[in-house]
């Protein structure tokens, strides 16, 4: 995320890791999480119903799901019933009798333990006829997700999450059902989705703006690339954002982190302000003379009696740069009223920043709690 030249690819990779949920606490592989994430990314911005293709044959989902014990006389309902709830239609649209049916047609959908490959386990699969909304017939695995395809409350519902995602909390459903007609029409299509989505009057309108939270991931990637931060490792973000509770490919269960007001607590925005005080503040650290770092950076780390995780951390935030007067430039030269419009979604909610210039003015307005939202 941070070395992307396309961030729109990387930001729907992340939608979908969160959509399409799995656990690393769960599938205990880091290598098949590692695949699953390719697999989000090649997809990212293709086709939902490739996507979803793809993703239902997944060695990690298979095993996050407990499809891959799954067999003929025992089937396992867990991946069926999240395919239908949270990956297509939503709650609500299909029946109970629906989840069992759809899980005989997934029998034998397994995973190779040698390889990690998946493997279809012909033995395991119950070819008898199954009756899934409304149809009937020797449906397999891909048959049910084509006749889920099918369904227009499909689109409406990833457009919803969608919407969500990228304009409001809140989706217009004349809107979602104006823009899933042609995301269906369209073959599933994600850029027409996209599209008809960023291109719409809500997108811009002004109630929309600032409507949203940035996820910890947000909130840390996009201020390190909106800054121009350079960087030596990832490290201390990875620990910032597990903190703040975005703990990637450990999503908190099946329906993912569930996002908006849910990452604001007197907790998490203080340790929110805390990160981009101290990230603020490395330049100014760095430049201390060495007398009063106790002996320069090997000094201060002793007297502070650092864990040797804690040192580590350290030490990878003081790799960290940022030019500011650099940065300031491109805004109009530094201007505050500039800055602010650039920085901040909303009015700040704090006093303004007339008067400020340079480095305190860039602490003072990501100090703001309006900094915080999208």
């Amino acid at each position: 995320m941070l070395a992307t030249r396309g961030p729109l690819g990387e930001k729907m990779t992340l939608f979908w890791h969160n959509h399409f949920v799995s656990s690393l606490q769960k599938v205990r592989s880091p290598q098949l999480l590692y695949r699953q994430n390719a697999l989000l990314r090649s997809h990212a911005l293709g086709n939902f119903g490739g996507l979803l293709h793809a993703v239902a044959r997944d060695p990690a989902m298979l095993v996050y799901l407990d499809n891959a014990i799954s067999r003929k006389g025992q089937p396992n309902e867990n991946f069926a019933r999240e395919l239908m709830e949270l990956f297509t239609l939503g709650e609500g649209t299909y029946s109970e009798q629906d989840v069992k049916e759809a899980a005989r047609a997934f029998t034998g959908w397994s995973v190779d333990p040698d390889s990690g490959d998946f493997m279809f386990r012909q033995p395991a699969h119950d070819d008898g006829v199954k009756t899934i909304l409304g149809r009937s017939g020797s449906f397999d695995g891909r048959a049910v997700l084509d006749i889920l395809l099918a369904q227009p409350q499909t689109a409406e519902f990833v457009t919803g999450k969608l919407w969500r995602e990228f304009v409001s909390p809140v989706p217009d459903p004349v809107e979602v059902r104006r823009i899933a007609s042609a995301f269906r029409a369209s073959g599933y299509d994600i850029r027409v989705a996209l599209n008809a989505l960023l291109v719409s009057d809500a997108f811009y309108a002004p109630q929309n703006r600032a409507a949203l939270i940035k996820s910890p991931v947000e909130l840390v990637v996009g201020t390190l690339r909106q800054f121009d931060f350079t960087t030596a490792g990832v490290m201390p973000f990875v620990v910032t954002t597990n903190q703040l509770g975005q703990r990637l490919f450990a999503p908190p269960n099946v329906k993912g982190w569930p996002g908006g007001e849910a990452w604001i607590n007197s907790t998490t925005f203080l340790a929110r302000k805390a990160f981009l005080e101290h990230l603020f503040r490395v330049e100014e650290l760095r430049a201390m003379p060495a007398g009063e770092m106790a002996g320069g950076m090997d000094g201060l780390m002793a007297a502070a009696r650092l864990a040797p995780g804690q040192e580590r951390y350290l030490r990878a935030m003081l790799q960290v740069h940022f030019d500011s007067g650099q940065w300031l430039a491109r805004v109009n030269g530094g201007e505050a009223a500039a800055v602010q419009r650039v920085l901040l979604a909303a009015a700040p909610a704090g006093p303004g920043a007339s008067g400020m210039q340079g480095m305190d003015l860039i602490r003072h307005l990501t100090q703001d709690a309006a900094y915080q939202l999208k």
